[in-house]
């Protein structure tokens, strides 16, 4: 078969969790409830945060961006995948496979570049709370939230427009419920060479790099934490840190477990059911975890529920 866009599959099998029909109504309920969770608690933070003027600050302005980010995230996969399940068909289009690569990869990324520049903000805060307002100007905060979608599209775009260049043949079923962009590559009859090595380089530059970044800005603020003499000024800084810690432990440890695990295992089924660890665990925690830690946020909340019933 020739290589490129001459391919002659026009559509892909999404195998999901199980082949079993009795147990697709079972998947259904759950991921349903997880997915309608996950959108309304990230735009409650959202509302929240942009009705409260007090919550007009770096902090809570990356925030509301990782909740959005985490909505367009969670509604790549799961409503295609409750579709299916609804519908009783495991396919999808070649063009829709490669748009979910697409919006995949750039919002998953997206998510590690902002809690990078989270983390960088806290280090700014704790290390150099004399020159905060100073260093973390609202021009500051949206040129790196600019420069986080900028580099993210032009690498998903790269991915994608590579993934447009590989040929399939026979094997067109994915054994997941999304179509995630090492299997394409693996199912693909045509040389993966290149792909390989881009989506390698892409997956330590773009994922490792923000994590030492995190790493050394965690080093920084703890070593700054050490430093205060009082306990209470102590758990004061530490605290204004927790949710988001608490937040990139979840996120970082759960894909890495993933990737691991189906190294391991090399079993597509297992990967498939720990990918949901990320791909809609992670997201549906995110509202909980920085509302229910965060009096500010805890605040917010009351007083646009209590506007709303006014």
């Amino acid at each position: 078969m020739e290589q490129g866009n001459d391919t002659r599959i026009s559509e892909f099998l999404l195998l999901g969790f199980s082949e079993d029909p009795e147990l697709q109504p079972i998947i259904f309920g759950p991921f349903l409830s997880m997915y309608l969770i996950t959108a309304f608690g990230n735009l409650l933070i959202i509302l929240a945060i942009t009705s409260d003027s007090h919550l007009h600050t770096p902090m809570y302005f990356f925030l509301s961006n990782l909740s959005f980010v985490d909505i367009c995230f969670t509604s790549t996969t799961i409503p295609k995948m409750l579709w299916n399940i609804q519908t009783q068909s495991k396919v999808i289009t070649y063009e829709g496979c490669i748009t979910q690569i697409y919006f995949l990869i750039l919002f998953a990324v997206l998510d590690i570049f902002l809690l990078t520049v989270m983390a960088y903000d806290r280090f700014v805060a704790i290390c150099h709370p004399l020159h905060y307002t100073v260093i973390m100007n609202p021009r500051l905060c949206g040129w790196l939230v600019l420069m986080s979608w900028i580099i993210n599209i032009l690498n998903s775009s790269l991915q994608s427009l590579m993934m447009l260049q590989l040929s399939f043949c026979t094997n067109i079923e994915i054994p997941h419920f999304f179509c995630e962009l090492n299997h394409m590559v693996q199912l693909a009859c045509s040389d993966t060479f290149l792909n390989n090595i881009v989506m390698y380089f892409a997956a330590v530059l773009l994922g490792g790099g923000p994590f030492v970044g995190i790493l050394y800005s965690y080093s920084k603020i703890v070593s700054s934490i050490r430093r205060i003499s009082s306990a209470q000024g102590k758990y004061k800084a530490f605290s204004t840190c927790a949710s988001h810690l608490t937040v990139v432990s979840l996120f970082y440890c759960t894909m890495l477990g993933v990737y691991l695990s189906s190294a391991a295992t090399h079993n597509a089924h297992s990967s498939a059911t720990a990918s949901v660890m990320y791909t809609v665990i992670t997201p549906m925690l995110n509202p909980f975890i920085y509302s229910l830690r965060n009096k500010d946020m805890k605040r917010a909340l009351k007083v646009f529920f209590v506007r709303g019933t006014v």
